[in-house]
């Protein structure tokens, strides 16, 4: 029998060798307070009751690993464990085609090594799917931001309250997205992230304000500061 309701389906892709970092382990599986990155964000959707269920893209070598990790970390909502592509677009592909969506179900996908969303701030990204048919987390930048042509000196100072730095999650009707992938794959279209290809289909995506916890780990200082985002979300909640 076809199911009647909608549902929200979660891409986490964490397919990614983490170079920058330098360690022989991979950045999603390296310790973060005695579990791995990637556990500290799938727990975050795990806890997030508008979510349906998960699948995460991972290394083909990887796999058998973050299966045991999601029956050691009890993560009833990942449904599946699947080989990553060689590029982020080409993960949350993969895995988008292995789902069984309706056009009115909602996608969201979420960096796997962005630990520090909370199930607030994906709910909120849901929420305003549902209106818009596309949403994303950003936040504005503290800093003065110039721009240089050239690289030895500035040419321009950009006006800083039109500028939005694009976190995860991103959220999205899903036969909009499946379109925009559609279109970015005949095209032979790469983009960092999937609100770029949908906004070629001539879609407006809907901006939620995100949180400047909501970092992603990709080096060293990342992980050191995610250390200290950890310690404070836990004194937080023991008060």
């Amino acid at each position: 029998m076809p199911r009647s309701r909608t549902k929200v389906f979660a891409i986490i892709p964490a397919a990614g060798s983490g170079s920058r970092l330098g360690a022989k382990v991979k950045k999603q599986f390296l310790p973060l307070q005695g579990k791995p990155v990637i556990i500290h964000t799938l727990r975050q959707f795990e806890f997030c009751p508008d979510i349906d269920e998960v699948a995460v893209a991972v290394p083909e070598s990887s796999i058998v690993q973050m299966e045991a990790f999601v029956s050691e970390y009890r993560l009833h909502k990942v449904s599946k464990v699947l080989a990553g592509g060689e590029r982020r677009q080409d993960s949350v592909a993969r895995v988008l085609s292995r789902l069984v969506l309706k056009d009115s179900d909602v996608v969201v996908v979420h960096d796997g090594v962005r630990p520090f969303v909370s199930p607030k701030k994906i709910s909120q990204v849901i929420k305003a799917c549902r209106t818009h048919d596309a949403a994303v987390l950003a936040v504005q930048p503290k800093d003065t931001i110039r721009r240089s042509n050239g690289g030895g000196f500035f040419d321009q100072t950009l006006d800083r309250t039109a500028l939005w730095l694009v976190q995860t999650p991103q959220a999205f009707k899903a036969s909009l997205l499946k379109k925009a992938f559609d279109k970015a794959r005949k095209e032979k279209f790469y983009s960092t992230d999937e609100a770029a290809l949908v906004e070629r289909c001539g879609v407006k995506v809907k901006i939620v304000e995100g949180s400047y916890d909501n970092i992603k780990i990709t080096t060293q200082e990342d992980l050191d500061l995610g250390v200290l985002i950890l310690e404070r979300w836990k004194q937080s909640t023991s008060h």
